[in-house]
């Protein structure tokens, strides 16, 4: 059986723009859709303060599923849709569903008090923690680009990102940018080392040109152009997502615990991304 593309809603503006983007990835790719809602009891389960509410959460859940049902089958007729209704953590719920998915989409809930803190607690508790490319999705229609950004740095993690945003820029028909960021080493007891821009420049720009002509022996179709430049990987990365219909990042986290999998990087750009971003972990071995 065909693995689907699975995404969380929760009936918000962000999980719609969610389930529409995963309807989408779906159509392209041929794979049916499955969405999903969790019912999160726990926070009316106060033994000392019964509410009965369970009936209230199953309508509201059965209405969000068929609304974003209905959804798809507007814009996507073509797309197998399957709902399901799961109790429990949605965070857990979504890890849990990602053993039988392609790809997990989400939307991003950030609600903090600071300015450009896009991403959900789910989001981060999802994120390169499953075994799929998890896409999050914020709210909002912009205008398409015509272009998918994947970070690039030559690890494992990057080299998953880049086959995942080959083959999205395939189906999109659309271009391709391979970024490498990459900053002056800071020698804070050797001052006086001096390096030579040019130079140093010169040598980036000829390792991710290496780096992508596997990539574009294997994907002839995509226009894809690779751009090294001197500056923060997350300042770069968000600044390209910009123009960008998609944003594809590696999972460098090496932690056990929470966000810690993420790693900085794909963490902060998941924060601060206007567009759709997808973090990709490489293979387990």
């Amino acid at each position: 059986m065909t693995e689907p593309v699975i995404v969380g809603t929760d009936g918000s503006r962000a999980a719609a723009a969610a389930v529409e983007w995963a309807a989408g990835d779906a159509a392209r790719k041929g794979l049916p859709l499955r969405i999903v809602h969790a019912v999160d009891r726990l926070p009316y389960e106060i033994a000392r303060y019964p509410i009965p509410i369970d009936d209230q959460l199953d309508r509201a859940g059965r209405r969000i599923l068929e609304e974003a049902e209905q959804a798809v089958r507007e814009t996507h007729p073509a797309v197998r849709v399957a709902t399901a209704m799961i109790e429990g953590d949605p965070s857990r719920v979504l890890r849990q569903e990602s053993g039988n998915a392609a790809e997990i989409v989400i939307g991003s809930r950030g609600h903090g008090g600071f300015t450009g803190m896009l991403l959900g607690s789910v989001g981060m508790h999802v994120a390169g923690q499953v075994d799929v490319p998890v896409v999050v999705v914020r709210a909002g229609v912009s205008a398409p680009h015509g272009l998918v950004v994947v970070g690039v740095d030559g690890s494992a993690e990057a080299a998953a990102a880049l086959t995942y945003a080959f083959e999205e820029a395939r189906l999109r028909d659309c271009r391709l940018l391979a970024l490498y960021a990459w900053q002056l080493p800071v020698h804070p007891f050797a001052p006086e080392i001096t390096y030579d821009v040019d130079e140093v420049r010169k040598a980036q720009e000829d390792y991710v040109a290496g780096a992508l002509r596997t990539y574009r022996d294997r994907y002839p179709d995509v226009a894809a152009e690779m751009r090294a430049v001197c500056a923060h990987p997350v300042a770069a990365l968000v600044e390209a997502g910009e123009k960008a219909d998609l944003l594809v990042v590696g999972s460098h986290g090496r932690g056990a615990v929470g966000a810690a999998v993420l790693g900085s990087v794909s963490r902060a750009v998941l924060h601060h991304a206007h567009c759709p971003v997808a973090v990709v972990r490489p293979p387990r071995s």
